[in-house]
């Protein structure tokens, strides 16, 4: 029973992973970036202030390829790049005022889908998902850190 459990939890992450997916590169490509350049502009634009290793740690990728994708959205005016005063190995990373509309604009987009499917969950069933989300992240996140 435990093993069909992970096949149907694996089958039912796949295709929510796949349909998420499909949504971003959609949203993504209306605002004129990738989706790794979407994940990182909405990063910044939640942290206000970022380093380069931050947030490569965050995204749970390596600096050099954190770093391509900076160097993209320092080329397209969306971020801006400096070094830290109190460190000068560290990168601080910000959105410029293109960048912060390119992210509210995300950020919007985003939560109107998220709104929308949201409230076709039956309402009784609401704070079960979430809840059922929140103990599959924590479980994700905890098997994630022994790599």
């Amino acid at each position: 029973m435990i093993h069909q459990g992970s096949e149907i939890l694996r089958e039912l992450i796949r295709i929510l992973v796949r349909d998420l997916g499909v949504l971003e590169k959609s949203d993504a490509s209306c605002c004129g970036v990738s989706i790794a350049q979407c994940h990182a502009i909405v990063e910044i634009g939640r942290e206000g202030k970022i380093s380069l290793v931050d947030l490569a740690n965050m995204l749970g990728l390596d600096k050099s390829t954190m770093s391509r994708t900076i160097n993209n959205l320092v080329e397209s005016e969306l971020v801006h790049r400096d070094l830290d005063m109190e460190n000068r190995r560290y990168v601080n990373i910000q959105l410029t005022e293109k960048g912060i509309v390119v992210f509210r604009n995300i950020e919007e987009t985003m939560d109107e889908y998220y709104k929308s499917i949201f409230n076709t969950i039956p309402e009784g069933k609401r704070s079960q998902v979430l809840e059922c989300l929140e103990i599959l992240k924590e479980a994700v996140e905890n098997n994630n850190c022994c790599c």
